[in-house]
C-alpha cells in the first residue's frame, strides 16, 4: 500500500480508531538492494545491526523479537528507550558471523549493506544458505544504488518493514505520526546555505545531495552547499567550505567526534576559523544515530528547525 493511500484511510477512520487490517500473506516476496527474499512467515529472532535497524524494530514495537544488536551508535531515545534498555549486545562494533550464528537469527537486518561482508556478519548468499534472511535498509544499498532520498521513500520502508513481520497496523500509525510532525515543521525562508558536517579533521566528511543529509536539509528550507554532489555523503575540503561560506553548519553529534571537538577544530582552524557560521556560533545539532536514514529523521528535522527559528542573522 502506498504511503498516500495508508494517509488517506487512517484520516477516514481518524488517528484514536483501531483499524483492522489485513494480515501479510505469506510467503512473502521482496526485492532487497537487487536480492530477492522469500518470508514463509514473520522474523521471530532478528539480529539489529546498527542503530537505525534496532530504533525502527522498536518503533513498530518488535523490541521483543531482537536477539541481540550489534554497531549501536548511541543510546536509544524516547520514546523506545524502555523497550531498548535490555538488549543483548553482540558486539560493540560489527559483530563475526560466528557472533551472529550463535544467537540462532531467523532474520538479520543490516544499517548499511558493508555489514554483510565475510569479516563482518557474513555475506548474504551464505547466511542464505545457512537458512538466515539478511535484509538491508534500503537508503543504505550500494549495490544496487537508491534513488535520492525523501521522506516518502522513509515511509514506505517503514510500511515494508510492517508487512514482513506482520504488523501494519503499527506501521500505518507510525507513518501517519511522522507525516503529520512531519508537515508541521515550517520549512525557513530567509534563503540560508548550510553545510552538513558528519566527520573528519583533515578531511571533512559533510552530507551531499542524495541520502539523508539533503532529505532533511531540504525540509528544513536550507541550501546544501554539496548538494550538487550525488551521492549521501562526501569527502570535502575546508578550501571548498570556505569558499561557499555557508550561513549555517550543521554539527554530528558522535561518540568518537563530539560536536565540542567539532567546534573547537572549526575555531582553531585558521581557515575556518574566518567562516561567519563559526564566527557568529551558528550551528544546528544533530545526534548521529538520527543523521542517517530511519525512523529519527522527522522527529531531529523538527527539532533542528526550532534551533534555525532561534538563530539571529543580519540578512
Amino acid at each position: 500500500m502506498r504511503v498516500s493511500s495508508i494517509l488517506t484511510v487512517l484520516a477516514g477512520l481518524g488517528l484514536s480508531a483501531s483499524p483492522v487490517w489485513a494480515q501479510t500473506s505469506y510467503p512473502l516476496r521482496i526485492d532487497n538492494c537487487g536480492v530477492p527474499l522469500v518470508f514463509d512467515a514473520a522474523p521471530a529472532r532478528v539480529v539489529a545491526i546498527k542503530s537505525t535497524a534496532t530504533e525502527m524494530l522498536l518503533a513498530l514495537g518488535l523490541g521483543d523479537r531482537i536477539v541481540g544488536v550489534g554497531f549501536q551508535d548511541g543510546p536509544v531515545p524516547q520514546p523506545w528507550a524502555a523497550a531498548g534498555a535490555n538488549l543483548p549486545v553482540l558486539a560493540e562494533k560489527l559483530p563475526s558471523q560466528e557472533v551472529v550464528l550463535e544467537v540462532e537469527p531467523d532474520f538479520v537486518y543490516g544499517g548499511w549493506e558493508s555489514n554483510f561482508a565475510a569479516d563482518g556478519a557474513g555475506e548474504r548468499a551464505g547466511l542464505a544458505a545457512l537458512g538466515l534472511v539478511s535484509y538491508v535498509s534500503p537508503p543504505a544499498c550500494r549495490s544496487v544504488a537508491p534513488e535520492p532520498l525523501d521522506f516518502e521513500d522513509l515511509f514506505a520502508d517503514i510500511a515494508e518493514m510492517g508487512m514482513i513481520f506482520d504488523v501494519s497496523t503499527s506501521a500505518d500509525v507510525l507513518i501517519a505520526e511522522q507525516q503529520a510532525a512531519l508537515d508541521a515543521i515550517v520549512p525557513d525562508g530567509r534563503g540560508l546555505t548550510a553545510l552538513w558536517y558528519s566527520s573528519g579533521t583533515k578531511t571533512p566528511y559533510v552530507g551531499a545531495g542524495s541520502n539523508a543529509p539533503a532529505m532533511m536539509m531540504d525540509a528544513l528550507g536550507l541550501d546544501n552547499i554539496m548538494g550538487d554532489v550525488d551521492d549521501g555523503w562526501v569527502s570535502a575540503s575546508w578550501e571548498a567550505i570556505v569558499d561557499a561560506n555557508p550561513d549555517v553548519i550543521i554539527l554530528v553529534d558522535a561518540a568518537w567526534n563530539s560536536v565540542a571537538q567539532k567546534k573547537e577544530l572549526l575555531a582553531e582552524n585558521p581557515i575556518t576559523s574566518q567562516l561567519d557560521a563559526v564566527i557568529n556560533q551558528r550551528y544546528l545539532v544533530v545526534p548521529f544515530p538520527a543523521s542517517e536514514a530511519g525512523v529519527r529523521n522527522v522527529g531531529a528535522t523538527a527539532d533542528m528547525a526550532a534551533q534555525l527559528a532561534a538563530l539571529a542573522f543580519d540578512k
